[in-house]
């Protein structure tokens, strides 16, 4: 099955219009780095201003975020990843939406309704419990659990809000007379693959919330969680989605399982990131991509320094880039991982040969830090790294 065609032919059956997947790189004047979630393209539209296409979107959007990177190396997050999304822009409202989302993973998907487990927002002193999505789904018979702060979405301190309702999927044995155990804030085993936003407010600097003019529905369907679960995988990683990494890298590299996941991870993010035009550097989107690179060679160069990028097969940048239907040349995005690779080696010696003077050989402080930073270009987690 085709998870991302499945999703966007049902919403297209429904009047919503594909819109074109954008790149990491978000709109000019957006002061942020990557583009996050597949609501962040469209937060124009979300503000008010009229769609060209409609007021019923749907569509596929590669997203970074870098918020979860100490949690990277486990069996559902990763740097660059896919978000399947459905809009409404002052359209239809929560109860559709909710009803819709229960049908595509139950029928398009068959999801079996007992492994689906749904949070709706219980309330708080500002906004009252949303009666809409709980009675929803109390009358589509899934089990419910209430809870605050993990259903309120904000894009920020300021700007648009709502209340959301998150479907999870249960990840454990649920064979036989196993029945899956739990709920989504108590048992780990609920993974969350729906995220459904009732964009109906707006906060301001005070604090203070108004409702919005336009309300708007933003849902996200993680791609990769998705598929781990319809094809009972128990990791994103051991999904079709990372077929060749997975049959390629622990052939070429010896590394334990969660090194292994972050180097996949790590490289396959790279690819992407200068797949969308970013090239290494010391500030913003490039220092991000520096620090992927930089990382995951730091893992791979912990057991065996003879590990090198440029042993990585033309398989692996060709399989991403046809995923991601990016259009950069392998042979050019080889040659930026490799560049950095090098560089990187080079300032592991130099710094080698700075650390060893006697003036480094007790505990650094701040001034210590700064001083190698600025006079050797020596970050502190490297010089940590390098003690």
């Amino acid at each position: 099955m085709n998870i991302s065609r499945t999703f966007i032919d049902f919403f297209s059956d429904r009047g919503h219009v594909p819109t074109t997947g954008s790149t990491l790189i978000p709109r000019l004047g957006d002061p942020v780095l990557f583009t996050t979630s597949g609501m962040h393209p469209l937060t124009p539209y979300l503000e008010g201003e009229p769609h060209p296409l409609g007021r019923r979107l749907t569509g596929v959007q590669r997203c970074l975020r870098t918020t979860d990177l100490d949690e990277v190396g486990d069996s559902t997050h990763l740097t660059v990843f896919e978000m399947l999304g459905s809009w409404s822009l002052g359209d239809y409202g929560s109860s559709q939406t909710l009803r819709w989302g229960y049908e595509l993973l139950t029928q398009g998907f068959g999801l079996d309704p007992k492994n689906l487990y749904v949070t709706v927002f219980g309330g708080d002193e500002q906004v009252p419990l949303d009666q809409e999505s709980l009675r929803t789904w109390q009358e589509l018979g899934l089990p419910i659990e209430l809870t605050t702060d993990d259903n309120w979405w904000s894009n920020g301190p300021t700007g648009p809000c709502g209340p959301d309702s998150e479907i999870f999927v249960w990840s454990g044995d649920s064979d036989g007379d196993r029945e899956p155990e739990g709920t989504p804030t108590t048992d780990d085993r609920w993974v969350e693959v729906w995220n459904h936003v009732m964009m109906r407010y707006r906060r301001h600097d005070d604090g203070s919330l108004e409702e919005l003019k336009q309300q708007n529905i933003d849902t996200g369907l993680g791609l990769e969680r998705l598929t781990m679960r319809l094809e009972g995988k128990d990791s994103v990683y051991e999904t079709s989605l990372f077929e060749p990494w997975m049959r390629i890298i622990p052939k070429l590299w010896k590394l334990d399982e969660r090194s292994l996941r972050i180097v996949i991870d790590h490289l396959r993010s790279s690819i992407v990131i200068v797949g969308d035009g970013v090239h290494p550097s010391n500030t913003g989107r490039g220092y991000v991509l520096r620090r992927l690179i930089r990382r995951l060679l730091t893992i791979l160069w912990r057991d065996d320094e003879s590990r090198s990028l440029s042993d990585l097969p033309v398989e692996l940048f060709e399989h991403t880039l046809n995923h991601f239907h990016q259009g950069e040349t392998v042979t050019l995005i080889r040659r930026i991982l490799i560049d950095e690779e090098i560089r990187f080696s080079n300032l592991l010696d130099r710094g080698r040969k700075v650390l060893s003077h006697e003036r480094f050989h007790k505990s650094l402080d701040d001034t210590d830090y700064e001083y190698l930073h600025e006079t050797h270009g020596l970050p502190r987690e490297l010089v940590d790294a390098l003690r």
